[in-house]
């Protein structure tokens, strides 16, 4: 039986609980790829999981091997697939939001749910990509971004926020962004057209009624954003569910989202990379034996774009 390394946890708990494994390499079924992956993308529902902050599964699942956002290699096709050949360059976020068994040499995955790599990026660099683009994308589809709309995006330096910046700009909107000083030149270079340092003063003091809100931070900045929605306008947040009193008492839609895979949006989004529209920071690459590290980096909340973890 082939094997392969893995990183795993026993039960939910602490960076700690990320061990190294040597378990069964996984085969493909008949509408899946195997992937050797490259890169892993890491993002917060991944410590959130890891923590027991988010139970997607029930205790008796353990061992799990994490992961969702990979960039990798077709190792095997099952026989229905068509789409892959062996040694296709290949990005994803797969089997969301199952434990997906990213976080080893090899993942089984639906061929639908991977895109061809962007041509322009290293594995290390696509693995950033699916999880954060198709957030942002789709929940602009489902709040129903305009062009010309006042949208206003939390957390703009964050992984999901920097791109919901630039997917903004790329629909024509007008586009207002939190983040704290120390970001201020960054954001600044994804184009947005107010930055607004919420360290400085309460940021609803500091914007006009908006169109849209993008809120990827919750509580009660989410709660706060309500005072900066024109009426009739909308409000989509990726973390938790706006306040029933709060979205009862606006007129317009307060939607939370969960992102789903999209082989289309992501042949989309790997166009708009290789032609120079979108990028995806990446602050800092990590080696496979250092998840601990990185999970802890991404723990911190004060990252700058994304993390990865190199594979092979």
């Amino acid at each position: 039986m082939a094997t392969m390394k893995a990183i795993q946890i026993n039960r939910y708990g602490g960076v700690d609980e990320l061990v190294q494994a040597e378990i069964a390499r996984p085969e493909p079924a008949a509408d899946q790829v195997l992937i050797k992956v490259h890169a892993i993308g890491i993002n917060p529902v991944d410590y959130k999981v890891r923590s027991g902050m988010i139970a997607f599964f029930e205790e008796q699942a353990f061992p799990v091997v994490l992961g969702w956002d990979v960039a990798g290699t077709i190792a095997a096709v099952g026989s229905n697939v068509s789409q892959w050949q062996l040694g296709d360059e290949v990005y994803g976020m797969v089997n969301f939001p199952t434990p997906s068994g990213a976080y080893a040499e090899y993942v089984v995955a639906p061929a639908l749910e991977v895109a061809a790599k962007p041509q322009s990026l290293s594995f290390e660099e696509a693995a950033a990509v699916p999880l954060v683009t198709l957030t942002a994308w789709q929940a602009f589809d489902v709040v129903g971004l305009q062009a010309s709309d006042r949208v206003l995006v939390h957390a703009a330096a964050g992984g999901v926020g920097h791109v919901a910046v630039q997917l903004a700009k790329l629909r024509g909107a007008h586009v207002i962004a939190t983040a704290s000083a120390r970001n201020e030149g960054f954001v600044s270079e994804l184009g947005v057209d107010q930055f607004v340092d919420y360290t400085a003063a309460p940021f609803e003091q500091q914007i006009s009624p908006v169109d849209v809100v993008f809120d990827t931070v919750g509580g009660e900045v989410q709660a706060r954003s309500y005072a900066v929605l024109k009426p009739q306008a909308g409000l989509v947040t990726i973390v938790g569910s706006p306040p029933a009193d709060l979205a009862a008492a606006h007129a317009g839609k307060s939607l939370s989202h969960l992102v789903q895979a999209n082989q289309a949006q992501l042949t989309e989004i790997a166009k708009l990379i290789d032609s120079q529209q979108l990028r995806v920071e990446v602050e800092q690459v990590y080696d496979f034996t250092a998840m601990a590290a990185a999970h802890e980096r991404m723990q911190s909340s004060r990252v700058r774009g994304k993390i990865v973890v190199k594979v092979s």
